[in-house]
């Protein structure tokens, strides 16, 4: 759009992050025109909270919007961004780019063919240790950057058995596409997604499926394991053409302290950053003096990560320009991550990735 009027947006699925987005977008300068949910339920709760029209027809909201967010169960990605997309809108697609491969490659065409554009959810680029990361590599503190260890690690995590995250129909799978997608999105970002060679990964079923599953808290009603078919943890190793690799361990469940952490290791330095507490360190070494290594801690303040990704969304649907960040290949790219782990944990063989 090119206006000095505030962008008209709107929030496809009413959810608990719809609420998330429609929340932190009214404190944008952003006009929230509307929702969209098929459940009257939450379209009635929407329109009580935010005093918008929520509709049960997309085409109804594309009437009136000039973008909208998409926060539906990974499987309707494909259905809302692609007739945003076709109908000249600009979206904001909630990670994962879709439940399966072969539908994030539909969406991404549909991208290409668009007035609009599609920047994908990945908020955790937002936070200001990931900033400052991505800074000191452009200043090549870090010398060549060559392996990222990717951790997101609960100790007893599975979403609410029986709801869409546990269904392998609706999610496309389980801990690898809900909070995996995260790890693999910052791996390729702080390696400035180089081309894709090989992944050899394993996911397991160990936990959510159990009578016997303990937890002390759980996000989401639980209904039991029969509601349960999808994985619950996952291991993987991720070669690039270029000869940079990562590692990843995955789990909702694991019999193990909780691990948010991520370790950039290059030839002149390295970093590390704790996804929950916001902890960072860079480590280095010197020979002034006498050979020695340093620890420094890098203190900064917490951001909304969503709200900067929203900010980001709001100006480039206000210039008419997609954004250079959060693109829409690089939501592909770790699409090609999930899907090769999936296949390689099915076959028992490490996935090619560079011919395909």
């Amino acid at each position: 759009m090119s206006s000095n009027r505030p962008p008209r947006l709107g929030i496809v699925g009413l959810g608990n992050i719809g609420h998330h987005h429609a929340t932190r977008l009214v404190e944008q300068d952003a006009d929230l025109v509307g929702g969209v949910d098929i459940a009257e339920p939450a379209r009635e709760r929407f329109e009580a909270e935010f005093g918008v029209t929520a509709y049960d027809d997309a085409t109804d909201l594309y009437d009136v919007a000039d973008a909208v967010i998409v926060t539906t169960p990974n499987r309707f990605h494909e259905e809302y961004a692609v007739s945003a997309l076709d109908a000249g809108l600009d979206v904001l697609l909630e990670k994962p780019l879709a439940h399966s491969l072969e539908s994030a490659e539909r969406i991404v065409a549909a991208a290409k063919e668009s007035e609009g554009f599609c920047m994908v959810g990945f908020n955790n680029r937002f936070s200001n240790p990931v900033e400052i990361i991505k800074h000191a590599q452009r200043e090549d503190r870090f010398g060549d950057v060559n392996h990222i260890e990717a951790n997101y690690v609960r100790r007893r995590g599975v979403p609410g058995r029986g709801s869409w995250f546990t269904n392998k129909e609706v999610a496309g799978g389980g801990s690898l596409i809900d909070i995996g997608v995260h790890a693999i999105d910052l791996a390729l970002y702080f390696l400035d997604f180089p081309e894709l060679a090989e992944v050899t990964g394993t996911t397991r079923s160990q936990f959510g499926g159990r009578d016997d599953y303990a937890f002390v808290e759980m996000w989401g009603n639980d209904t039991g394991p029969e509601g349960f078919n999808v994985d619950d943890s996952a291991s993987a190793f991720i070669r690039c053409a270029n000869g940079t690799t990562i590692s990843l361990e995955v789990a909702w469940a694991a019999n193990r302290p909780t691990n948010d952490e991520f370790f950039v290791r290059g030839t002149e330095a390295g970093a590390h950053f704790d996804r929950a507490s916001q902890d960072l360190t860079f480590y280095g070494t010197g020979t002034g003096g006498a050979n020695h290594l340093t620890d420094t801690d890098i203190d900064t303040r917490t951001t909304d990560t969503h709200q900067a990704e929203q900010a980001m969304f709001v100006d480039a649907v206000r210039a008419g320009e997609a954004p250079g960040r959060n693109t829409i290949d690089e939501g592909l790219a770790v699409q090609r991550v999930i899907d090769a782990i999936y296949r390689s944990s099915e076959s028992g063989k490490a996935v090619q990735l560079t011919d395909e």
